[in-house]
């Protein structure tokens, strides 16, 4: 705690493009009372000033560095909670299809030949090198969303994210259902609480804010084949944003 009894605040990034963090600030700007009631020591998005005495941590971005790894654990040792900001911290995002693909020829692909001078491996959400105590999902995240996280962690209370369907909330918004319009969709499989706001516009679902818990995925599969797409096309959908969690479920069934 700040000498003024508020929680002290950080922010850090590692492999993203910042967007979320972009969100943050566009939040706060309409809910300024907030910062009546923590004092944000670090933040570089946004302010030069930099504290290393923290009590809640956000971080954006996965670890795609072994040098990574140290900073991400010092960033636990010091925060009583930490949550992942966003689907490339939460999930390792669209970092992580690089995995699909032999790293030497991404390497080569992407530095050309400087591949040898950039440090790199295998994309990973942060969970996968330190406990996370909480996750904000998506790409990027929901504005409102981390508000309501923001005023839970200062209540003491567990933030409110789903764990149900994103149907769910096109059915509560009217949507048609886009598989009725010949497209497809991750909906049924992927978190809700984003509003639909992909499908309320006539783009698909692809589960930037990860499965739910509990995804049937073989329905899943079986409505994907139905709507015509091919094995290619499938692992393509499923795995713009979630490659390490596909990769992790192939390898624990061998």
């Amino acid at each position: 705690m700040s000498s003024n009894g508020k929680p002290k605040i950080a922010f850090f990034d590692f492999t993203s493009c910042e967007g979320c963090q972009l969100t943050v600030i566009d939040s706060l700007q309409d809910h300024p009372e907030l910062l009546n009631v923590v004092e944000i020591v670090q933040f570089r998005e946004a302010m030069t000033e930099k504290g290393e005495d923290y009590q809640i941590a956000f971080v954006e971005g996965s670890c795609s560095r072994a040098s990574d790894e140290p900073r991400l654990k010092k960033i636990r040792q010091q925060a009583a909670i930490v949550v992942a900001l966003g689907a490339c911290a939460h999930l390792g995002g669209v970092n992580a299809l690089k995995a699909l693909h032999p790293l030497d020829e991404v390497r080569k692909y992407v530095y050309g030949d400087k591949a040898d001078w950039y440090e790199t491996y295998d994309a990973r959400p942060i969970s996968a090198v330190i406990d996370v105590d909480y996750a904000i999902p998506g790409c990027p995240i929901d504005r409102n969303e981390f508000i309501s996280v923001v005023k839970a962690l200062l209540l003491g209370k567990k933030p409110p994210i789903p764990d149900y369907p994103l149907c769910v909330e096109c059915k509560l918004k009217g949507n048609v259902c886009l598989y009725t319009k010949g497209q497809v969709c991750l909906g049924p499989v992927t978190r809700a609480g984003c509003g639909a706001i992909c499908p309320s516009f006539g783009a698909s679902c692809e589960a930037c804010r990860g499965f739910i818990t509990n995804p049937n995925d073989n329905s899943m599969r079986e409505v994907l084949i139905e709507a015509g797409l091919t094995v290619e096309d499938i692992t393509s959908i499923y795995t713009m944003f979630t490659t390490y969690q596909v990769r992790e479920k192939i390898q624990q069934k061998g």
